[in-house]
């Protein structure tokens, strides 16, 4: 299956946040909140919404920093995405 988001909505699959230690250790981050660091994976039309003209301003692949309460979770086939309104991503990060 593949989700395909509508108007403004970006589909976002969340890195994976993991800390290493001063001596080489890695530990998962389980414990901590989780970073609103995401790839998209899915980007939706644009077009009109909400009686205004959306632009896209990102695209699939790019690395993003999201609102931090923003989006609805999903799981599809056992992985989990996020999807967001495109006005919920704070940031594009460029390598």
């Amino acid at each position: 299956m593949k989700l395909v988001p509508l108007g403004d909505r970006v589909v976002l699959k969340q890195l994976v946040a993991e800390e290493t230690t001063k001596s080489g250790i890695v530990l998962p981050g389980q414990g901590k909140e989780k970073p609103q660091q995401a790839e998209v994976v899915a980007v939706g039309p644009g077009g009109v919404v909400d009686g205004k003209e959306v632009k896209m301003e990102v695209k699939v692949g790019d690395k993003v920093i999201y609102s931090k309460y923003a989006g609805t979770d999903v799981e599809l086939d056992d992985e989990a995405f996020i999807v967001v309104k495109q006005n919920d991503i704070l940031a594009v990060i460029e390598a």
